[in-house]
């Protein structure tokens, strides 16, 4: 919903309008103040109705976050098993 309001913003802009109205959104204030206005809507549709979703959200947040984590160890685990193929490993 975010991308479509912002692409209903921009659509009707000149390419050199472009950059004075991205601008403003770019500056720390702004991120702050969007942070916030989410972190509100999040609580009032969640928290306040009492709902389950923020622990699946917790739930799955971890699982993707672990899998990124030792995402790099296991590229290296296909790397060396790569080369012990190409190189007549074990």
């Amino acid at each position: 919903m975010a991308l479509r309001k912002f692409y209903t913003e921009i659509k009707g802009l000149k390419v050199k309008e472009f950059p004075n109205h991205v601008k403003p959104m770019l500056s720390l204030d702004y991120v702050k103040k969007s942070t916030q206005r989410g972190m509100d809507n999040y609580h009032a549709k969640y928290i306040e109705t009492s709902s389950v979703d923020p622990v699946y959200h917790v739930c799955f947040g971890g699982i993707v976050l672990s899998y990124f984590l030792a995402l790099p160890e296991e590229r290296g685990h296909l790397e060396h098993q790569q080369h012990s193929k190409e190189h007549g490993g074990h």
